[in-house]
C-alpha cells in the first residue's frame, strides 16, 4: 500500500528537483575539498595568533599579560642592536646563496624526467625512477646518518681513501667550509630530484603523440624530437614551478641545515628558517625576536608571490593565482 508523502514532503523534493544540476555539482565538489580547508586554516591560518608573541616582552613558562606588552619595541631591536643586525645579514647571506643556487640548477629536474622518459627498457626506467623517488621519503635525520657513514673522519670513504694511499689523513668533509653551500645543494638532489621530476614526467605524458610522430616521420633524431618537442611543452610547467620558488625564495625550511649544522659549518648554513629555530630555543627568552624574524620573512613572502604572480601575467599572459 503507497503511502501519500504530506505536503511539506512534496515541497522539498520539487524544490530539489528544480535545482540547477551545476550548482548541486558544485556544492558536492565544495563538500570533498571541505575537510582540506579546515586542515589549511588550522596548520597555516590558526598558528598566525602566536603573532602576538611579538609585540609582548614575553618570557615563558609566564603567561602574557597587558603589563607585558612593548609595542613595536623587538620590530626596532633587530636594527638598533649592530650584533643583531649582523647576524640576521649572514643569515640572509646564506638563505640567498641557497635559494640562489636552487633557483640556478632548477632545470635539473626536469632534465633528468627528459632523459627518465627516453629510457626504453621499462623495468629498468621504473627501477630508476623508484630509486630516485624513495630518497624523498626519508628524514634528514637518516640522510645525515648515511652522511656520517660514508664521510665522517672514521667513515667507509676515509677508509678507502686511506687504504689505497691517496691520503694519509682523514679528510674532514663534514666540517670543511669549502663550498659548503654546494654540498648542500647536493644533498638536497640527491634527496628531491626524482620527486621533482615526477610533476614534469606527467606534463611529458600530456604531449601530443602526433606530434613525435610527424616528427619521427619526417626524419628527426631524438635529440631534435627532445628540443623541439619536448622541451618547449614542458616550459610553461618549469616557469610555474620556477615562480613558486621565486615566492618562497626566503624559505628553505630548517631540517636539512639542523641536522648538517655544527661548530666549524653553522655561520654558513644557518638560513632564516633555522636561525628563527635557533634563536626562539636558546633558553635566552628570545621568542619575541624570533616571532618579529619569522613575521617579517612571511611579509616579504607574501610580497614575492605577487611580485611573481604579476611577472607572469606580464610573461606568460596568466598568472598562478
Amino acid at each position: 500500500m503507497e503511502l501519500n508523502s504530506s505536503p511539506k514532503k512534496q515541497a522539498s523534493y520539487a524544490s530539489l528537483r528544480n535545482i540547477n544540476p551545476r550548482k548541486l555539482r558544485s556544492y558536492k565538489e565544495f563538500l570533498l575539498i571541505l575537510p582540506f580547508l579546515i586542515l589549511v586554516a588550522l596548520f597555516s591560518y590558526f598558528p598566525l595568533f602566536g603573532w602576538i608573541y611579538a609585540f609582548h616582552d614575553y618570557k615563558p613558562p609566564f603567561p602574557i599579560t597587558n603589563d607585558t606588552w612593548v609595542g613595536l619595541k623587538w620590530f626596532i631591536t633587530i636594527f638598533d642592536n649592530p650584533v643583531r643586525l649582523k647576524n640576521v645579514i649572514r643569515v640572509l647571506r646564506n638563505t640567498f646563496i641557497m635559494s640562489g643556487i636552487s633557483l640556478l640548477f632548477s632545470w635539473f629536474p626536469m632534465v633528468f624526467a627528459v632523459f627518465l622518459n627516453e629510457i626504453r627498457c621499462k623495468p629498468f626506467r621504473k627501477f630508476v625512477q623508484t630509486v630516485t623517488t624513495l630518497p624523498n621519503f626519508i628524514s634528514w635525520v637518516l640522510v645525515y646518518a648515511i652522511a656520517f657513514s660514508l664521510f665522517s673522519t672514521n667513515g667507509a670513504v676515509n677508509s678507502v681513501l686511506q687504504q689505497i694511499g691517496a691520503t694519509t689523513e682523514a679528510i674532514p668533509f663534514l666540517t670543511q667550509t669549502d663550498g659548503i653551500w654546494f654540498k648542500m645543494w647536493l644533498w638536497l638532489t640527491w634527496k628531491n630530484a626524482g620527486w621533482a621530476a615526477i610533476m614534469y614526467l606527467a606534463a611529458i605524458s600530456g604531449i601530443d603523440e602526433q606530434m613525435i610522430e610527424a616528427a619521427k616521420v619526417d626524419g628527426a633524431t631524438r635529440m631534435q624530437i627532445i628540443w623541439h618537442i619536448t622541451i618547449p611543452s614542458l616550459l610553461p610547467t618549469y616557469f610555474v614551478i620556477v615562480m613558486l620558488n621565486l615566492a618562497n625564495f626566503l624559505s628553505n625550511g630548517m631540517e636539512q641545515y639542523y641536522v648538517f649544522q655544527n661548530a666549524f659549518t653553522q655561520d654558513y648554513v644557518e638560513v632564516l628558517d633555522l636561525y628563527v629555530y635557533n634563536m626562539s630555543m636558546s633558553g635566552t627568552g628570545m621568542y619575541p625576536l624570533a616571532t618579529v624574524v619569522s613575521i617579517l620573512k612571511s611579509l616579504v613572502s607574501v610580497v614575492l608571490l605577487f611580485v611573481t604572480n604579476t611577472a607572469s601575467k606580464l610573461i606568460r599572459g596568466e598568472g598562478f593565482i
